[in-house]
Formats: C-alpha cells, structure tokens, sequence
C-alpha cells in the first residue's frame, strides 16, 4: 500500500528536549505479567531417538514479558515506573519478580497468587560463538483465566492509591485474565478526572477501554476489532475513524510493521509515518516486543508535553532501533536521541 506521508516533520532539537524530559516522571503500568525464559545451547549433533538437534546448555536466563516488557521500556527512559499485575508464588514467578527488581521498579503493585501459575513463555535458541542464535521453538505455559477476586481487590486497592502520585496509566493487555472489567472501570474515570495521559495496548476487544487519551492497536487487531481487512489507504483512514469514534479516545496509533505507523486525531487529517529510516546497515532481526517500545515511549512523549504527532514519530524511531535486536528490547534516552541525527 502506498500512502501520502506528512512532509512535515518535528525537528531534531524539540524531539531530543522532549526526550530529557522522561527523566522523573511516574509511569503506572497495569497489565499481564509473562515471564520471558531464554534456554540456549549450543548445537553438536543430531539425535539417535529423532531428527532433531542436541544442545548443550549454555545459558538460561529470564527476562521481563508481556505489561512487565512495556515497564522497562519506559525505565530504560529514564522514567520512574510503578508496576501492577499478578504473578504465581513459583520459582518462574520469583526469577521473574528479581529480574525486574534489577530495574529498580516499584512492585508494591504486584501481587503473588499461590493458586495462580506465573505466565512463562520459553524461547528454546541454538547458537554459539561462531553460530548466530537461531530460535527453535517456543513453548506457552499461560494462564488466561480471570484473576481471582482477592487479587483483583488488592490491585484495585493499589491502584486508587497510586493514581494521584503518577503521570501516566498504560493498560497492557495480553488478554492473560488480567485487565479486568473492574479493573477498568476503577482506573480509567480516576485517571480521567485527574488528567492523567492513559494509552492502552491490548491484543484483545478494544472498544471496552472508553475516552482513553490512545489506543496503540497494530493493524492486525485494529482488523479483527473492525470486522475488515485494511488493503488501501482509504480502508486504512476508515479503520482510524471507525477506532476513534468506537472507544471515545483522543487518539489511536496503530503500528503497521514494515509500513510503519498511522496516527488518527478526531478532527484532524491522518499522520502516515513510513518506517523510520536508517543510515547505518542494519536489517531488522526481532519484531517481538516492539508494540511495548511504542506504547512506553509514546505514552512518556505524551507526559513530556508532546503534541501526538511528536510522540508518534519518536515511537516510530524508538521501534525502529528494538527490531534490530534478538528477543525483547529496550532503549535508553541517548540511543533514542543518537538515531535523530540521522
């Protein structure tokens, strides 16, 4: 699909004054927690039981998933992220739980339900110093159930108390039980009165997340919302105004992969960006976890006083740098500030 794109682009020097001013402000991210496990080893033969490869251990790590992925995208900004979700009281929620506290996240918000598995999501990857990492498989173990009614009331409670202290909400849904209708209807009218920025990121129905400051859909469920395959410009410029008038909200950015990005403001024209470009060679090697680099960096660009407009482009270079590394990713104000020289 071709599109007319805006000419008019904001300059290097308001983009990288917005960018400083992440630093210090409160971000509370509510959504489904994941734990994301990495099991890697190196390839030395082929199985006698089956044609398939052995790998010798060489690393297992665990790294922060699903709302927790959009939280350190907003810390490695330089913003000060409250965290609220549910883990199991197992040993992936405890890794998961210390792999966030090195980023020195507050988790007074998140709660450990003994009768509730952590979410984990297991890379299996083969490589070695001379092999580039090659993912074989990946094995879900998620839960999608609701939450249970007692740590719906805890996060709730956390929640209401939180609200007053912070700059912005981002509603991360994974559709794993989570986002609750309550959960919902305690936090957006709250934040609402007390103009706080909400942007909401959910792989599931979008139009129950009402008069929200933005929506951050990729296309794909921008569609499946809609009902409609986008194949022109002009599907495209409906679906936004289809989005917009359906959930009441300020704006929706919906991320369109290799084709970039598409902003919808009520009253004003389409914003087509293109996907950011780049002038060092460099092909794009993980698309995973970019839809929670544009939500965080967006929603910050918002608290810093951007116009929408601003905060989608730096979303659209903040996503462009996350896809050229392996598994999810994050960037931090000198790297986002170093592609805008370009």
């Amino acid at each position: 699909m071709t599109l007319e794109t805006s000419t008019s682009l904001p300059s290097t020097t308001t983009l990288r004054s917005l960018i400083a001013a992440f630093a210090g402000k409160r971000v509370l991210v509510i959504g489904d927690m994941v734990s994301d496990e990495y099991i890697i080893g190196r390839p030395t033969r082929i199985s006698r039981e089956a044609p398939v490869l052995i790998l010798d251990l060489t690393e297992e790590r665990t790294v922060p998933g699903g709302a927790c992925n959009v939280a350190v995208n907003a810390r490695s900004l330089r913003s000060e992220v409250l965290l609220a979700g549910v883990v199991g009281d197992d040993i992936a929620g405890r890794k998961l739980r210390e792999a966030i506290a090195t980023w020195h996240m507050n988790q007074d918000g998140v709660v450990s339900d003994r009768d509730r598995p952590t979410s984990t999501k297991t890379r299996i990857l083969a490589g070695s110093a001379q092999i580039v990492q090659q993912h074989i498989v990946r094995v879900d173990r998620v839960d999608t159930s609701d939450i249970s009614a007692a740590s719906k009331s805890q996060i709730i409670d956390y929640v209401e108390r939180a609200l007053p202290t912070i700059d912005a909400v981002v509603l991360s849904d994974y559709e794993n039980g989570m986002i609750s209708p309550e959960i919902i209807e305690t936090c957006i009218p709250v934040a609402r009165a007390l103009n706080k920025v909400v942007v909401v990121d959910a792989h599931g129905s979008l139009f129950r997340f009402q008069g929200v400051t933005a929506l951050t859909p990729n296309q794909p469920e921008a569609e499946a919302e809609l009902g409609m395959t986008i194949r022109t410009q002009a599907e495209l410029n409906e679906a936004g105004r289809r989005l917009l008038e359906g959930s009441n909200a300020q704006g929706v950015l919906i991320t369109r992969g290799s084709e970039g990005m598409s902003l919808f403001e009520a009253g004003k024209a389409p914003l087509h960006l293109p996907i950011f470009p780049h002038s060092f060679d460099s092909e794009i090697v993980d698309t995973n976890g970019a839809g929670d680099t544009v939500a965080a960096t967006f929603t910050l660009a918002l608290t810093a006083g951007a116009s929408m407009a601003e905060a989608a482009y730096l979303a659209n270079a903040a996503a462009s740098l996350v896809v050229r590394r392996m598994g999810c990713a994050s960037n931090t104000p000198e790297e986002l500030m170093g592609i805008l020289h370009e």
